[in-house]
């Protein structure tokens, strides 16, 4: 195995990247809840739930605390970003946390795949 150094950088690059995908998912969601919607709205929901992972997992805290407060601070910023009422931010948090679980499934077996491609 590879000994890999953290950096400043590549925690910030992480966390950037993560809050990017979880911005395009929370755009996705909201799509799938109502409608047609601006998608510079879904930019404010992705940082906060990144970098509550981030940290997080740098603190190495436990993994059900670090989802429950990103899910909660997800619910709080959908809430925030599309002044919605709570069953539909509850919803569109679902949705959310379903397309990031499918979506991060698919990468994970599309680089596995890749990774174990011959030649």
């Amino acid at each position: 195995m590879l000994l890999q150094t953290v950096t400043p950088v590549s925690v910030l690059g992480t966390t950037v990247l993560l809050a990017l995908f979880l911005s395009i998912t929370a755009h996705v969601a909201a799509r799938n809840v109502l409608g047609d919607v601006d998608p510079r709205r879904a930019l404010y929901i992705g940082p906060l739930p990144a970098v509550i992972s981030v940290v997080g997992n740098a603190l190495e805290l436990p993994a059900g605390l670090i989802l429950l407060a990103a899910l909660l601070v997800d619910g709080t910023m959908f809430w925030w970003s599309y002044e919605q009422p709570r069953r539909l931010v509850a919803a569109m948090t679902l949705i959310h946390a379903v397309v990031t679980t499918l979506l991060i499934g698919v990468l994970l077996l599309v680089s596995i795949l890749l990774a174990s491609m011959p030649g």
